[in-house]
């Protein structure tokens, strides 16, 4: 069973959003996936990517081709790529990014790394991309308050 992010709870039931466990996956496995190719697939095809799995490399390497084929036969077009970091953020427990600690002193919370080494990977991740500058940001404070971390 996928998990899912109380502060998504508006879209999941349809995924006419990208979720952050797959947003997780595309940084992984290198592929930028606009909303627009995301709302070309089939509800069938939302849910593969949810459940698929993506953490051995085998999986990336199958994760990601299947993306690579599936945008190709809905848009007739090449899905973008992200770079692969070699050591992402989200995994590394002892350092809280500067743009997540930023972000959370905005709203008046002080993150401490015992709270930041608490959290799961999946949570570091959604912080990191919901505090990047020049995006919206109104989820946040959201899954600040869903992690306990007030």
């Amino acid at each position: 069973m996928a998990d899912f992010f109380e502060f998504e709870a508006d879209f999941v039931d349809s995924l006419r959003c990208i979720p952050m466990q797959v947003r997780c996956k595309l940084d992984t496995c290198g592929i930028k996936l606009k909303l627009s190719d995301w709302n070309q697939m089939t509800t069938a095809e939302r849910q593969a990517l949810v459940e698929l799995p993506c953490t051995t490399e085998t999986e990336i390497q199958s994760y990601r081709k299947y993306i690579e084929q599936l945008i190709l036969q809905r848009t007739g077009i090449v899905v973008g790529k992200l770079p692969i970091e070699a050591h992402p953020a989200w995994l590394d427990s002892d350092t809280i990014p500067p743009t997540v600690q930023e972000k959370a002193q905005e709203i008046g919370v002080v993150l401490t790394q015992q709270q930041w080494a608490y959290l799961t990977p999946l949570q570091r991740f959604a912080l990191i991309k919901l505090s990047r500058p020049g995006h919206e940001n109104k989820n946040f404070s959201r899954a600040i308050a869903e992690f306990h971390l007030l």
